[in-house]
């Protein structure tokens, strides 16, 4: 991480709300616990923070195939169950809310029915290894990351564009964990969170539907690496970092401007901001915590 003139600014977080004891699913064993967490007990592991158009906030629970509404007021009601991995969730601007699942690909919600579908399983009848996170582009194509258990030991995560028509898109195929991902406000580049060689990869989009020039945009450190991006309206990049216990603020140009400090535990996993994009809501998985962080003067 690069900082040119002065420190990153430091901005606190406050604990919004963390899942009640009721939900929490104590001594119960999971197959992606098992596999992901080294077979260490998990109560719930909360991912995807996303509002709707009311204020409320949606995250999903990895392990126990759960989708939660969490009210303005912080109040948590179980909106969604399945046999799945929900890893990340996106609600586009007509209230269209589609899943990345670890388990069973590119998932859309019937929220009238309380329901959900497949929209994608596979390409070419190949399963995908683990779908991770995904965008969502005004024109309607939807990014999202096959990160599967790729690392630097294994650099074929890969990165998809679905386009409306249902064309499919590999835009990256030697990705070393591909992971949260994000369109500039121009949407001509695509930043990828590239996990296990914690950075963030920029991939500009060329006319023609692939990429040119992929480039490490940012460096950071530690046991894990980058998980969930946004970005706000003045183009800053927010990097959710799911070993530091921070979110770290980017400029245009990569370099650090700001951190946003975990009033929690150190596993920052994802971030989503409200409507009006002066509230970042962070998912802090090792607590089961939401918290918020004001980031109008970062």
């Amino acid at each position: 991480m690069m900082y040119l003139e002065q420190p990153p600014k430091l901005v606190p977080t406050r604990l919004f709300s963390a899942m009640p004891d009721e939900f929490r699913r104590h001594g119960v064993r999971s197959a992606w616990a098992d596999a992901n967490k080294g077979g260490a007990p998990v109560d719930c592991f909360i991912e995807g923070p996303a509002f709707d158009g009311r204020g409320n906030l949606y995250v999903v629970d990895i392990p126990f195939g759960r989708i939660f509404r969490i009210s303005p007021e912080g109040t948590w009601s179980l909106f969604l169950e399945y046999d799945g991995w929900p890893n990340g969730l996106k609600i586009a601007p007509d209230g269209r809310m589609l899943v990345a699942d670890y388990m069973n690909g590119l998932m859309e919600v019937d929220a009238q029915a309380g329901a959900i579908r497949p929209l994608l399983r596979h390409r070419n009848s190949e399963s995908f290894r683990g779908c991770n996170d995904l965008h969502i582009a005004s024109n309607g194509d939807v990014y999202f990351t096959d990160q599967g258990q790729t690392g630097l030991h294994d650099p074929t995560g890969r990165v998809y564009r679905l386009r409306p028509d249902g064309r499919l898109d590999c835009l990256i195929a030697n990705g070393p964990s591909p992971n949260g991902l994000v369109l500039d406000r121009e949407e001509a580049v695509l930043f990828v969170a590239m996990t296990r060689d914690n950075s963030i990869w920029r991939v500009p989009l060329t006319n023609d539907g692939g990429v040119a020039k992929v480039g490490r945009f940012s460096s950071f450190f530690g046991t894990s690496g980058p998980d969930g991006l946004t970005m706000d309206s003045n183009g800053r990049l927010f990097v959710a970092h799911a070993s530091l216990g921070h979110v770290f603020v980017m400029q245009g140009n990569g370099e650090c401007i700001g951190r946003i400090k975990s009033c929690a535990g150190p596993s920052c996993t994802n971030v989503g901001l409200n409507a009006a994009g002066d509230t970042l809501a962070i998912t802090e998985s090792s607590t089961g915590s939401i918290l918020l962080a004001e980031i109008a003067h970062v």
